[in-house]
Formats: structure tokens, C-alpha cells, sequence
């Protein structure tokens, strides 16, 4: 069986549990398969509908025309392409999926989106919003978003997932992947990178009766997800089997969210720190802007460290009552909230958040006597989910992302109150609120900046410089 044929069985039985996705190609030279795609997952008994194309500058460069002669062969009307200029780059912002949304209200048609990330976030709301079912092809291995349900857009300053359904059809040209620059790829990887804490996360969020794991939806991140990040040095040099091992890590993350209809298999507290940094505008003023997957990345890294001194801890020994007595009345959590510095138009959001997941004393008291009790297996548990902080620093740095703050001019300070402030912009638990909630969360991230911490460690580095 060729790599590409087994690749192509792993995602069609992943398929199975897709509740939107009908039709998936991945392989390698696919793009021109496109058309068939189209026919087999929006064609009826009576035709073939209109599709209207939408690219920027970059994506219609490297794919818009072949994509449209795949659709022309097949019998497929085309509408007048919407394209976006290749500079400035795109944002994932609500007024460019009211654009979006406009230009396909205008006449009847299935939305081709082509291109990645934003792109196709932006086309799966604005599809959403005129009831449409649309396809995707895939131009880059940046990120999980393809298969997956619902989209990253920023409203009002405050960027949060909105639930929206995932694309019908999706294509995934293997050799157009490889092809795309570095940089995507890299973004691709601390995407992909982040479902490790993401899954500690989760096994902590199960334990306390939270939110419970689903076996299977587990199974489709978590499977695959150590053999896609296995090679950096191969995935940097844009090897043909590295990449598509990393794009089915990818593709597989998103059919996992579209099972669950929810982000919890794929996203944890690392991707709380991108979207914080992302609700500041960290990086947007840059050409082109600072990427979602490279400030995640850089989440993932804080987290495994995080993970690693609170892992030195005997929680098993828990003093739960001076915990208790140290937690804040919600009036005192909201002005804790509203004194963060956030930026104004997060702040009530926050607030919100903030509230969905807040305890009282006598239900943190049992929360806390279970962590207790439960804490040897459960640490065992996350020690052999997670890998170190330093490895994945290090697999990061190989393909060419982020791996200290100071790279993207993050000062200490601001990169230090980044782990409290993260914890207030989402109701999902995590491992910051179980730090927090035991009255540990300053003690730990304070650990991680001492001399000889993870991060107290390291030189404030030159923005621009790579770890060795």
C-alpha cells in the first residue's frame, strides 16, 4: 500500500465521524481532482450548481487557475472570483467575513475557498450566515481549521471561536503543502504541537468531572499526533512524507472537532495565550502579520513548563483548606479581572468568562479534595501525555517558529503576567485554573522565571534570534 493510499484510509475512516465534511481528497497531485469533489459532494439528480471562488492575491497565484480549470471540466459554472490583494494580509476579523458574505449574497453559488487559515475562516462563517454549504482547498499545512467546526474571528476587539459548521468538501493537494513557504509550515506545527498540553488539559478537565474525554474524538487527535511532529529537521527541508504526515495530524485535528462540535480535543491553554496576544493586536502591524500557529506555539512551550513545575508538586498533599480560605468572593475575581489590563473592549468579555467558571467556596472544597485524592494516577497520567517544554522548543526552532517572547517583543514582565491573564479570556479549564484554584498559579509561573526556572534560565534574546 503507498504511503498516500494509507494516509487516504486514516482519513476516510476518521470521515465517518465528521458531522458536516462529506467528501475529503488528500494526496499527492489531487488539485485537479477538484472538480470531481464539487460534483460528488453538491451535485443532485437535476445538475451541477455555480461555484463562486474565493482567494487572495497569494493562494490564486499558486492554485486559483488550476482550481477553476478542475471546476470548468467538470461542468461547474464560475461566478466573478472575490480576491483578496496578496498585501496586506488578511485578517481574521468579522467586517472582512461581512465582505465576504456581501459579495456571495449577490448571486446563487457553493463558495470554493481557496486558500488556508484565515481565509477559510472567514469563508466558513460568511457560508454559515447565508446558510451555504461550501468546499476548501487546501493551499498550506498551517493550521488544523480545515476539517474543523466552527471559526476564529475577532468582533468588537475580542476574538472567540464562532460555531459555525465546517466545509462539505475539502481538497488537500500534498504537493501544493509542500510547496508553501516555510513559515506556513512552521505555523502549521505549533498549531498541531499545542494538542499535547491541550490533551493534559483535557485529562485534568475529565478528572474533575468538567468536561468528559470522548474516547474516539481523543483517538483521532492524539493517535497520529506524535508521528506528524516526529521529524522536525524533515518537515523544515519540505520532505514529501513529513509533510503529509503533518497535514493528516492536521486534518485529523479538525475531523476531531467536528465530531465533538466543540475546539476542546484540539485546543487548550496554549492557544489562550495566542488569542490574548491576538485580542492586543500583538504582531498585526507586522508583513505579514505574526501567524496564530507561531504565537501558539510559543503557548505550547509556556505550557509543557508549567506542566513540568507543577508536576514537581505532591498535590497530594494539598493543604484544601487554605486554598479555600485564600480563594476570592466572585466580587473580589471580578475586580481582579477588571484590573488585568486588558484591553477595554475584552475586559467584559472576560468578565463573562471569568464567571461561567468561577466556584464557590464549598464546590471548590470538593473540587480540590478530589484533585487531592486523585492526584497520584492522575499525575502519572499527564506525565506520559506531555513531552518537555525544552523539546518542544526545540522541535519548534528547527522548522523556523517562535520559541521565546523575545522574538516577537514580548518583555519579560508582559510575558510573565501573560499566564495569569490568559486563565480570565475562556470559560474551558485548564491547567491554570487548577493552579489557581489550589492558590499555586503565582507560585509556579514565578518558579518558571527564577534563576535556574525554564524561562529564568534562558537570555532575554534580540527579536529575530532562534534557539539553538
Amino acid at each position: 500500500m503507498t504511503e498516500d493510499r494509507a494516509s487516504a484510509d486514516v482519513l476516510q475512516s476518521a470521515l465517518a465521524a465528521a458531522t458536516d465534511t462529506r467528501v475529503l481528497t488528500a494526496g499527492t497531485d489531487v488539485l485537479g481532482r477538484t472538480g470531481s469533489v464539487f460534483a460528488e459532494a453538491f451535485g443532485t439528480p437535476t445538475g451541477l450548481p455555480s461555484a463562486q471562488l474565493i482567494a487572495d492575491g497569494n493562494t490564486w497565484a499558486v492554485a486559483g487557475e488550476q482550481v477553476g480549470a478542475a471546476l470548468r471540466q467538470a461542468g461547474v459554472g464560475l461566478g466573478e472570483p472575490f480576491i483578496f490583494p496578496a498585501v496586506p494580509t488578511v485578517y481574521a476579523s468579522y467586517d472582512n467575513v461581512e465582505r465576504i458574505r456581501e459579495h456571495l449574497r449577490a448571486q446563487d453559488g457553493v463558495p470554493v475557498v481557496i486558500g488556508s487559515g484565515t481565509l477559510n475562516d472567514l469563508v466558513k462563517l460568511a457560508a454559515w450566515e447565508l446558510e451555504r454549504e461550501y468546499l476548501v482547498v487546501a493551499t498550506a499545512a498551517s493550521m488544523d481549521g480545515y476539517a474543523a467546526y466552527g471559526a476564529s474571528i475577532t468582533k468588537g476587539g475580542f476574538k472567540i471561536t464562532r460555531y459555525c459548521p465546517a466545509p462539505a468538501a475539502i481538497v488537500a493537494d500534498y504537493g501544493l503543502l509542500a510547496a508553501a513557504p516555510g513559515r506556513l509550515t512552521a505555523t502549521g506545527v505549533g498549531d498541531l504541537v499545542e494538542k499535547i498540553p491541550a490533551g493534559g488539559d483535557w485529562i485534568l478537565a475529565d478528572a474533575l468531572d468538567i468536561e468528559t474525554i470522548d474516547d474516539d474524538v481523543w483517538h483521532l487527535v492524539q493517535d497520529p499526533l506524535r508521528d506528524s511532529i516526529a521529524h522536525p529537521e524533515l518537515i523544515a527541508a519540505g520532505d514529501a512524507g513529513a509533510i503529509r504526515g503533518l497535514s493528516e495530524g492536521l486534518l485529523m485535528s479538525g475531523l476531531a472537532m467536528q465530531a465533538h462540535q466543540s475546539s476542546r480535543p484540539a485546543s487548550g491553554a496554549g492557544h489562550q495565550f495566542s488569542h490574548l496576544w491576538e485580542m492586543e493586536g500583538l504582531g498585526l502591524d507586522e508583513e505579514p502579520p505574526l501567524s496564530h500557529g507561531m504565537k501558539v506555539g510559543l503557548g505550547t512551550i509556556s505550557l509543557c513548563a508549567l506542566y513540568e513545575v507543577a508536576l514537581n508538586r505532591d498535590l497530594a498533599t494539598l493543604d484544601v483548606e487554605a486554598a479555600v480560605a485564600a480563594w476570592p468572593t466572585w466580587e473580589q475575581m471580578e475586580t481582579r479581572v477588571r484590573g488585568a489590563a486588558l484591553p477595554p473592549e475584552v475586559t467584559e468579555a472576560a468578565v463573562e468568562q471569568s464567571r461561567l467558571k468561577y466556584l464557590a467556596a464549598p464546590e471548590l472544597r470538593a473540587r480540590l479534595e478530589r484533585l487531592r485524592d486523585l492526584w497520584p494516577g492522575l499525575a502519572q497520567r499527564l506525565r506520559a501525555q506531555l513531552l518537555p517544554a525544552a523539546d518542544i522548543q526545540h522541535r519548534l526552532a528547527t522548522v523556523g517558529a517562535i520559541t521565546h517572547p523575545s522574538q516577537i517583543g514580548v518583555e519579560e514582565a508582559r510575558f510573565r503576567a501573560t499566564y495569569v491573564r490568559a486563565q480570565m479570556i475562556r470559560s474551558r479549564y485548564t491547567l491554570l485554573d487548577v493552579l489557581l484554584e489550589a492558590n499555586l498559579l503565582e507560585e509556579c509561573v514565578a518558579e518558571l522565571f527564577a534563576p535556574g526556572g525554564f524561562w529564568g534560565s534562558q537570555p532575554w534574546r534580540r527579536p529575530g534570534e532562534v534557539t539553538n
